[in-house]
């Protein structure tokens, strides 16, 4: 059985005009789930005049906080310059201040066994000076290491966001590529169907003149 070559192109041109419905409702959805979710937190950036040399320099990508400067947070890219440039640069400046440059909610945990080890030590020696001393640096460490927890959290969510707004764009980009190709389909569809059509024109030949012998 002969395949046409016609009705082959269409029927690729309809399951690629079904896929590309699919993936661009898929988008949309992302792109409005994302905005929906992110409005709900009611974040917004500071004002540029509110934003310290500190948190624009802190790293490279930390320009995106004056170009996102006074916006309310409602798309991923957004979500991912507050994440990584702001929160981790209060983290990370919160931390140097308790005295430990580089901690992470992770590793905080081992400062704080120390102190209650210190603080253990000191009160079976009967040294309360050092017992309150160490209580106190503890106190501090617990409440950074919160500060941490929670950062850590609000970051991951922001991040959930800009990685589910990232797989929406992917999906609107191939979805506007499924279009183009179907609509390139329906053309070459449509050329090779009137091809079809056309009768095929015989070319005669003149005969051979005869061949005389002497």
């Amino acid at each position: 059985m002969k395949l046409r070559l016609d009705l082959v192109l269409i029927a690729g041109a309809v399951l690629l005009l079904a896929v590309g419905l699919f993936l661009g409702g898929q988008a949309a959805f992302a792109s409005s789930y994302v905005a929906q979710q992110l409005g709900d937190q009611k974040i917004a950036f500071p004002t540029a005049d509110k934003i310290t040399d500190a948190e624009k320099t802190w790293k490279p990508g930390s320009a995106c906080l004056l170009e996102f400067a006074g916006q309310d947070l409602q798309n991923g890219r957004q979500a991912e310059c507050y994440a990584n440039y702001f929160i981790a640069e209060h983290m990370a400046a919160s931390a140097k201040t308790a005295g430990y440059p580089g901690a992470t909610y992770a590793t905080i945990g081992a400062a704080q066994g120390a102190l209650r080890t210190e603080i253990a030590e000191a009160k079976a020696a009967k040294n309360d000076a050092k017992a309150a001393d160490s209580q106190k640096k503890l106190d501090a460490v617990t409440a950074l290491r919160e500060t941490m927890f929670k950062g850590e959290m609000l970051r991951s969510a922001l991040l959930t966001t800009y990685g589910f707004s990232v797989i929406g764009s992917v999906a609107g980009t191939v979805s506007a590529l499924s279009y183009g190709a179907a609509a390139l389909f329906v053309i070459l569809g449509a050329i090779a169907f009137f091809r079809s059509r056309v009768p095929a024109v015989a070319v005669q030949r003149p005969a051979p003149a005869p061949v005389t012998t002497r």
